[in-house]
């Protein structure tokens, strides 16, 4: 297949480059955009939820397996919080909403809702 050949004013082709085009041998130098530190997730503790509970709402959540979700529901009954993710700071505020929204703990009938959780600045 050939393609047409532009022809000049003159009447003639024009002649091809044989080198590449200048480029500049630097770019501008310019800062990288700062990184947003990462938030931690962390979940509060009360008196209502069980520890099956904890363990079931880290695994569907945070696909956390059932041995680190039941030391995280220990150390949240223990202490009374536990950071149970690390995350980029939209990201955290999405797992502290559906802690939020998992609903009671169907084994304890007086349960009426679902734990607590906040956010906080890793640094």
């Amino acid at each position: 297949m050939s393609f047409p050949i532009e022809v000049c004013d003159a009447g003639t082709v024009p002649p091809r480059p044989r080198v590449a085009p200048h480029k500049p041998l630097a770019l501008p130098r310019a800062s990288p955009p700062a990184l947003e530190p990462p938030w931690h997730v962390i979940l509060l503790d009360d008196d209502v939820h069980t520890h099956e509970y904890v363990i079931e709402m880290l695994g569907a959540i945070f696909g956390h397996g059932h041995e680190l979700a039941l030391r995280m529901a220990r150390e949240v009954n223990a202490c009374g919080r536990v950071i149970v993710a690390t995350v980029h700071k939209e990201l955290a505020e999405l797992r502290q909403q559906q802690i939020e929204e998992y609903g009671p703990d169907k084994r304890v009938p007086e349960c009426r809702g679902s734990m607590g959780a906040i956010i906080e600045c890793s640094e």
